[in-house]
C-alpha cells in the first residue's frame, strides 16, 4: 500500500508540475482571455490522455501503472480527467440518468463549495 500511495504521491507532483508550466504557456502565447482558456484546455487534454491511457493500459495489461498515471499523473494534471472517466463509466453501465445527475451534482455543488468557502474564510479572516 505504501507504494501504491507513493507512486500516487509521485505522479501527483509530475502533473501538477505540468499543469502549472502549460498554464504559464497558454498564458503567455495567449494572454489574458474572458475565459481561462490554460484550465480549459488543460481539462480538455487531461480528459483525453486519460481516455487514451485507459484503453492502452487494459489492451497492454499495463493497469498496474494507474495509480501512477491514472490517478497520480493525470489526476495531478486535472481532476477533471477522472471526472469525466467516471461519467462516461456512468453512461456506458446505461446510467444516463445517473450520469447526468452525477454532472450537474459535481459542477454546481463544487461551485457552490467554493462561494461558501470564499464566505467563510473572508468572513473569519476579513
Amino acid at each position: 500500500m505504501f507504494m501504491t500511495v507513493l507512486q500516487v504521491a509521485i505522479g501527483g507532483a509530475i502533473g501538477a508540475a505540468l499543469r502549472f508550466l502549460a498554464g504559464v504557456w497558454v498564458l503567455r502565447v495567449f494572454g489574458m482571455q474572458a475565459i481561462p482558456l490554460g484550465v480549459l484546455g488543460i481539462n480538455i487534454l487531461g480528459s483525453f490522455l486519460m481516455g487514451v491511457f485507459v484503453v492502452f493500459a487494459a489492451q497492454r495489461g499495463l493497469t498496474h501503472l494507474n495509480p501512477l498515471i491514472a490517478t497520480g499523473i493525470l489526476g495531478g494534471f486535472t481532476t477533471f480527467s477522472a471526472f469525466s472517466l467516471e461519467t462516461v463509466d456512468l453512461i456506458e453501465r446505461g446510467d444516463i440518468g445517473l450520469a447526468g445527475l452525477y454532472v450537474g451534482l459535481s459542477v454546481v455543488c463544487s461551485v457552490v463549495g467554493l462561494m461558501l468557502g470564499l464566505w467563510l474564510a473572508r468572513g473569519v479572516l476579513a
